[in-house]
């Protein structure tokens, strides 16, 4: 199998938003489906904090990607019409240039000597791979979770980059609650004795801290409603249990175990700490003419987007409903065309990894219209 993913290499040296700079990054992206001749069908997909570039199968690598069932000829963003990208955050660890990558200055891994990181930045090197692909505007730029917010600084940063835009379970400025959830998710990385101040290695990896970091964030992702519904009160068996006698004892417990142990060695601590802290920063008000009441509205109706999808679901806690509200009120407000889907998904904030046909049919028919 060879490897689908392609590599941009950003402007160097490229600046970021809080200071700093980075000398011979770069992007780790993938494509689906053919620019048209005019190149007026490019549809960028920005992700959440984990996920690679790889959200679908393709000729390259067919394994199956992380929007498996979304994306691909005659699926719901069909790539027979569509030139799909899909590019992995900068800063993460899946390709794109992170902590856990070389410092060309020094010769060793930057850890916590790369600079300060903002989803602005994020946003910017998008736009910079964009260009380089000939795409003067897109059709459609979609976010969704921390790709959504990225998504947002990218339209402020240059609006009418994009004629039309799909938000999902986003945000236009951190909320409190998903703060303290991020807080204490970096606390559990930075506490466990083996991150040693970001200087840990394969021997010495903070499994503890990662597992906990990653259990906080799944329990969020999904809804009360949904715990209870697959989980209820059920127990282990007692060949499933160990002798700790504060150890695992429901099922939930042992899901979330395997859910932790799936995905801590496959994720760059240090990456997961700037990514998480640029969430929390992100403030669409910063891009604001003047601050106070009303700035986020003031830039959500700058945008220049003709039409937009807003997509939220009743029961995410993490991004809740009136997030979303807010975003589509505030692009109408701006002279977009805005459809508003509010979904009852018993799933939470994952609903749009799982719930693909529900999710799925509202892209399809709004990339339709």
């Amino acid at each position: 199998m060879s490897d689908a993913r392609q590599w941009f290499a950003l402007p160097s040296p490229f600046r970021m938003k809080r200071g700093g700079e980075l000398v011979g990054a770069r992007l780790a992206y993938e494509t689906w489906g053919a620019p048209s001749a005019t190149r007026d069908n490019a549809l960028l997909v920005l992700t959440g904090l984990s996920p690679s570039a790889h959200a679908a199968s393709n000729a390259q690598d067919p394994s199956p990607g992380w929007w498996e069932e979304m994306i691909g000829p005659g699926k719901y963003i069909d790539t027979n019409r569509w030139f799909v990208i899909c590019v992995n955050t900068l800063g993460s660890c899946k390709g794109s240039t992170g902590p856990a990558d070389v410092n060309p200055a020094t010769g060793e891994a930057y850890r916590l000597d790369f600079p300060e990181l903002t989803l602005e930045d994020a946003a910017n090197a998008a736009f910079e791979l964009v260009r380089s692909l000939g795409i003067a505007r897109l059709d459609c730029l979609l976010g969704n979770s921390m790709g959504g917010m990225t998504a947002l600084a990218y339209l402020a940063q240059h609006p009418g980059s994009a004629r039309r835009h799909i938000s999902i379970s986003t945000a236009p400025q951190a909320q409190p609650f998903a703060i303290a959830i991020r807080s204490l998710q970096r606390e559990a990385i930075r506490l466990d004795p083996n991150w040693n101040q970001g200087r840990y290695d394969d021997e010495h990896y903070p499994e503890a801290g990662m597992s906990i970091a990653r259990k906080l964030g799944v329990i969020t992702y999904r809804s009360a409603m949904e715990w209870v519904g697959r989980f209820a009160r059920i127990r282990l068996q007692a060949d499933q249990r160990d002798d700790d006698p504060f150890g695992f004892e429901f099922q939930v417990e042992s899901y979330l175990a395997g859910h932790a142990r799936r995905f801590v060695r496959g994720f760059d601590p240090n990456s997961y700490l700037y990514l998480s802290r640029a969430s929390d920063w992100f403030d669409l008000a910063e891009h604001a003419a003047a601050p106070g009441p009303g700035s986020v509205e003031s830039v959500l109706k700058r945008l220049d987007v003709e039409r937009a999808l807003v997509i939220g679901v009743e029961t995410d806690i993490l991004f809740p409903l009136s997030q979303q509200e807010q975003i589509a009120d505030g692009l109408r407000a701006g002279g977009t065309e805005v459809e508003f889907v509010a979904l009852d998904s018993p799933q939470g904030h994952d609903a749009f990894l799982v719930d693909i046909a529900r999710f799925g049919a509202a892209i399809a028919g709004f990339l339709d219209r």
